[in-house]
């Protein structure tokens, strides 16, 4: 399989063009011939146009490779090698929705042949491929894996806005269902993947490994979330107090903040659904998954209560959020628990203005009701930095004042980026 893709006998498909599929779909098309799938006809347009519909990567990224982007079926039957990068999202219950990945399996199983390989790279709990995704490839193709086809999982460590962990210099687990399967698959994937690959025992294991990545993270945060809760009752600095342990060698040294996305925020619940299952309750990650979905609804109670201390009648207050993405310099919204802060801001009947010089108010009155402002006041009575874009990063405190009526209120800066720079105006942080 390798050697046909290699001397482009053969065809490889991506299938999910979003952050995670269009990059190595890009990378792919360096070496091979590449079909680029996506239902969403209107993306698979902006990239036949060299534009990136996730806006990470540049027009020149496109250039020089041998891909042909796809909205339709019948253009999949030409590869023989297929990867799925479609999203898991969970649902309002904050259960798993396999529906794309369901959807993506089914995809593939009809125009699956046999000598046919397919690698997942969707993030889910251990044991979905095998026991979800592989009975729709056989149902839908009528082959049996392991014998006719062979099913791979190499989960993706992409990590929006970073241009510093990239696809090609981090290490990239992979896995196989028979041992000839996984030669052929790491082999595929260390084409464009300079930093290598790691060869996990099974599907499962490989699973596994990317599931704790963002679960291990989420937990440490929900610590020092909550950590920041007590040192705020204790009248000092979260990030002064991280500073200070962070002088010991061996200190983790995690931030506070909001936790969204559709990684860290999303992950431990396959996790915990799956423990579920297996009739054991996860304490530890569902614990620190209350803390960390708690932290949009704090952060608005401790503005309120710092604008009712200067005096101010909530009823006629209005605050300036900045931010909207789920992190820094990105244009995803998907889970942003920017928006908890906006409801729980709003419940006190504070009139709210959010600006974002990367998110769509197109997408954010879609997904959660609330437009983007056209245009920003001078009588805010508070100011919210809830993402630290770099667009904002160098803004001074007059330029905060300047929102500010009669330049004086409240200054909440959760990341504690502006820290010992706010000097006249009531400053607050995580």
């Amino acid at each position: 399989m390798h050697s046909n893709l290699i001397e482009k006998k053969e065809k490889l498909a991506v299938i999910g063009l979003g952050y995670v599929g269009l990059p190595i779909a890009l990378e792919f098309a360096r070496k091979m011939d590449v079909i680029g799938f996506d239902i969403n006809q209107s993306r698979v347009e902006m990239m036949n146009n060299n534009v990136d519909p996730s806006n990470e990567l540049e027009s020149s990224d496109f250039e020089g490779k041998t891909i042909k982007f796809t909205s339709n079926l019948q253009d999949l039957k030409a590869a023989k090698f297929f990867v799925v990068a479609v999203p898991t999202p969970i649902d309002e219950s904050n259960r798993p929705d396999l529906t794309p990945l369901l959807a993506a399996s089914k995809t593939v199983g009809k125009v699956l042949k046999s000598g046919d390989y397919v690698v997942f790279e969707s993030t889910v709990y251990p044991g979905c491929t095998e026991e979800d995704c592989i009975p729709v490839l056989e149902k839908e193709s009528g082959l049996k894996a392991g014998k006719d086809f062979h099913v791979g999982y190499s989960p993706e460590r992409i990590n929006p806005g970073d241009k510093v962990h990239t696809l090609q210099n981090v290490v990239k687990v992979v896995s196989g269902d028979t041992e000839t399967s996984l030669d052929q698959i790491a082999k595929v994937y260390e084409e464009v993947v300079g930093a290598g690959v790691h060869r996990a025992s099974s599907i499962k294991v490989a699973e596994a490994a990317k599931i704790i990545e963002n679960t291990q993270r989420d937990v440490n945060i929900s610590l020092i979330n909550e950590l920041s809760k007590i040192f705020n009752k204790l009248d000092i600095n979260t990030y002064e107090v991280l500073e200070a342990a962070g002088t010991k060698w061996n200190f983790l040294n995690f931030k506070p903040g909001l936790v969204g996305g559709h990684c860290i925020g999303v992950d431990p619940y396959y996790l915990t659904y799956k423990a579920k299952q297996l009739g054991y309750h996860a304490e530890i990650i569902n614990s620190g998954r209350s803390v960390n979905d708690s932290m949009g609804f704090y952060i608005g109670k401790q503005t309120v209560k710092r604008m009712i201390g200067q005096g101010k009648n909530m009823n006629e207050s209005k605050v300036l959020i900045m931010g909207a993405t789920f992190k820094e310099n990105v244009s995803d919204i998907r889970n942003s628990k920017v928006i908890d802060l906006i409801n729980e801001l709003k419940s006190f009947s504070v009139a709210v203005d959010v600006i974002d010089p990367h998110a769509s108010s197109e997408e954010m009155k879609k997904e959660y009701g609330v437009e983007l402002a056209k245009s920003t006041a001078e009588d805010y009575d508070a100011v919210i930095v809830a993402v630290n874009h770099q667009e904002y990063l160098n803004l001074e405190e007059k330029d905060f004042k300047a929102y500010l009526k009669d330049g004086n209120g409240v200054f909440v800066d959760i990341k504690g980026v502006f820290k010992n720079k706010i000097l006249e105006l009531e400053y607050w942080s995580l």
